[in-house]
């Protein structure tokens, strides 16, 4: 089983977008994701508004910044 994961991103955000594309193949297979909205909190927007999106695995923290395709989440994953 993957580890559960957050995207962290925000609303209108293009880039955001194409990572949730990037994503759905490996969610329709069982990886677990939450969007993050970091608009919604001041330290996650402090933090991560001139990387989104981030992917971060909520096991160990781990974060792989954009750009990334499916074949890196799955390394990332492992």
């Amino acid at each position: 089983m993957p580890p559960e994961c957050q995207l962290f991103g925000t609303l209108g955000c293009h880039l955001c977008e194409l990572a949730e594309a990037e994503l759905m193949p490996l969610v329709e297979h069982g990886l677990m994701v939450e969007l993050v909205d970091i608009a919604e909190d001041e330290t996650l927007l402090e933090a991560y508004s001139l990387r989104i999106p981030v992917l971060r695995r909520v096991d160990n923290g781990a974060e792989l910044g954009w750009p990334f395709d499916a074949e890196q989440v799955v390394a990332f994953l492992r």
